[in-house]
């Protein structure tokens, strides 16, 4: 079958039956779901959802204001409106911090009213769209809270323009935990990590997600080729900028391997990739809340079986574990949030499942950032489900991984991490834009073919849902890591 006939597989691996979440779904039948003969409402109702994103929209600092720099790019943290003085208390060993390093007209602590869009938030602080002026709202911005305080949608759309990330925590007890390590990690004398790359990624029997993320995406990142060609050591990110690589792939890539990376048991890496399924619950199950989202290993059996053994969750992190300083990047399904709605609705109505009884923030990135030893400085990853078009896109023949690539090398090199998603949000902007010509009724040009409109549906969407947890203006301090042995 030729692979523009293939089926629709949608990632994500359910944590009650061991099969896929979603059935593979027939591409004729997605793509009538794209743009239907007639007019369809809900296709009306798909049009004015996309065009809440403007077309073109990037960031624009001011030509003199270096977007590397938190000090000239300015720090603000976002709380909502209704948030506690003991929640905002507990930040503010951050916010402090924070004040005595950034200029003090680029340091501001704003609010969240209820309801608003990222645009609405930004015309009250006096800013227009796509401007970024520091001394109104700052580049880097912390969000604090759960999406049901401030929703992913304005996270989304800030990304666009800003360096966003995302704090949400049960307890003001941990905000302080995330806020102290992090200044323990920038004011302290040592670095605990090591200057290494640690790679993760499962690979199941008959699985073509994971077959196309190990051997395309994992191995080629840390071997520099793909899993059909020789190794070329020599290209890798790690080798470029010098830092030791150690992988776990297909067989290697068990539980215990993983747990063993984040406890430190061997060297303490400063940054980890994995790449696998990512568990998901319906909204009913008591299980969602503390392990949807959780990474599957090797170590699972099969379709049709799952037990606690096959993936590593929040409640796998012992407490001594060694975080402190680790930049960690989850490719998988809900591996930093889910959604209350399902955002890829392929049925004839267009109406998205609820997920979850509200959108809440994935609980194994929760712990790894308020580690009571220290902390994760920030973790990237997935809301909602991540697909294999962030890999392989539908128009192009080989994998592009230049968004991953460039993520990791500016990372790796020291780059503040919500700058160094910029990449992604490129991506986004762009593949929105060819959904807008598409639907301009002002123009014949650009129209796409009912089956290249459901692909690039999903890769817009997909590319729209990675977002950073933590504090965006960290970075790893990549001069003083320590050297392996």
């Amino acid at each position: 079958m030729p692979p523009s006939e293939d089926p629709l597989v949608l990632n994500g691996i359910d944590g009650v039956t061991g099969q896929y979440l979603v059935p593979p779904v027939d591409l004729p039948a997605a793509a009538e779901v794209a743009e239907p003969g007639g007019n369809a409402p809900y296709f009306d109702a798909w049009k004015k959802w996309l065009e809440l994103i403007p077309q073109g929209v990037k960031f624009a600092l001011p030509f003199d204001v270096d977007p590397q720099d938190p000090i000239q790019a300015g720090w603000g943290v976002v709380f909502h409106t209704q948030a506690s003085d003991e929640l905002r208390k507990g930040l503010e060993p951050l916010i402090a911090h924070r004040r005595g390093l950034v200029e003090a007209d680029r340091m501001h602590v704003l609010t969240y009213q209820p309801g608003e869009t990222a645009h609405q938030f930004l015309a009250r602080h006096g800013v227009g769209v796509g401007d970024v002026e520091p001394t109104r709202v700052p580049f880097y911005l912390l969000l604090v809270g759960g999406p049901e305080d401030i929703p992913y949608d304005v996270q989304h759309s800030l990304s666009l323009s800003y360096a966003v990330g995302r704090l949400s925590f049960d307890t003001p007890a941990e905000y302080t935990r995330y806020a102290e390590s992090v200044v323990t990690y920038e004011t302290g004398a040592t670095i605990p990590n090591h200057r290494q790359v640690n790679w993760w990624a499962p690979k199941h029997l008959g699985d073509r997600s994971t077959h196309l993320s190990a051997d395309d995406l994992v191995t080629a990142l840390a071997r520099g080729a793909a899993a059909d060609l020789p190794p070329q050591p020599t290209k890798t990110i790690a080798a470029k900028l010098r830092y030791a690589s150690r992988d776990a792939i297909e067989d290697d890539a068990t539980k215990e391997w993983l747990l063993s990376a984040l406890h430190g048991r061997d060297t303490r890496p400063a940054v980890l990739f994995t790449a696998s399924h990512g568990l998901g619950f319906p909204a009913n199950d008591a299980r969602q809340l503390s392990d949807q989202g959780a990474l599957l290993s090797q170590d699972w059996t099969g379709f049709g079986a799952m037990a606690p053994a096959h993936y590593v969750a929040a409640s796998d992190i012992q407490d001594d574990a060694r975080l402190h300083g680790l930049v960690a990047f989850f490719f998988a399904c809900f591996g930093v949030g889910t959604p209350a709605h399902d955002e890829f609705p392929i049925n004839p109505a267009r109406q998205g499942e609820a997920l979850a009884r509200s959108a809440f923030v994935a609980a194994l990135p929760r712990r790894l950032l308020s580690h009571p030893a220290g902390g994760a400085l920030a973790v990237i990853g997935h809301v909602e489900r991540a697909w294999g078009f962030s890999i392989k896109p539908l128009h192009l023949t080989q994998s592009t991984l230049h968004p991953f690539r460039n993520t990791l090398a500016k990372i790796m090199s020291g780059m503040p991490v919500g700058y160094a998603l910029r990449d992604f949000r490129d991506r986004f902007s762009d593949v929105n834009n060819i959904l807008l010509t598409h639907l301009d009724a002002n123009t014949s040009n650009g129209k796409l073919a009912p089956r290249d409109l459901i692909h690039r549906w999903i890769e817009r969407n997909d590319a729209r849902n990675y977002v950073v947890l933590g504090d965006p203006a960290v970075r790893i301090r990549h001069t003083e890591l320590q050297a392996i042995p």
